[in-house]
C-alpha cells in the first residue's frame, strides 16, 4: 500500500511548534515615503507580515491575541527563515518577537 503522505499531489505544510508562529514577511520597500525609488542594492528592512499559522500552543494562550491572517510587527532577530518556497520569505518566529498586531478600528 502506497503512503498518502509521499505521493506526488500530497501538500506539504509548515506547522511551528512551541510559542512560535509562521509569518510571511512583507516584501522589501523599493521606494521610500517620499517616493525616491532605491537602488537593487538598497533596501529598506521590512518587518511586517501576515501570520500564516500559529502553534496550538499559542493558540491556546489567551496572553497572546493573535490570530491567522493577521498583520504584525515583528523583531527578525530571532527568526528562522524556512526554505519552503523559492522567494524565501517565511519564518518561524518565537511569539514573544511579535511586538505588535494591526487592527482596523470598528
Amino acid at each position: 500500500m502506497k503512503d498518502p503522505a509521499h505521493s506526488p499531489a500530497s501538500l506539504e505544510t509548515v506547522e511551528p511548534i512551541g510559542m512560535r508562529v509562521l509569518i510571511r514577511k512583507d516584501q522589501d520597500k523599493k521606494q521610500t515615503k517620499a517616493g525616491i525609488h532605491l537602488p537593487d542594492k538598497i533596501e529598506i528592512p521590512t518587518l511586517t507580515g501576515r501570520v500564516v499559522s500559529i502553534s496550538a500552543k499559542v493558540a491556546s494562550d489567551s496572553s497572546y491575541p493573535i490570530q491567522q491572517y493577521d498583520r504584525v510587527l515583528f523583531n527578525p532577530k530571532d527568526a528562522i527563515p524556512v526554505d519552503f518556497e523559492g522567494d524565501n520569505r517565511l519564518f518561524v518566529v518565537p511569539v514573544e518577537n511579535i511586538v505588535a498586531v494591526f487592527r482596523k478600528a470598528e
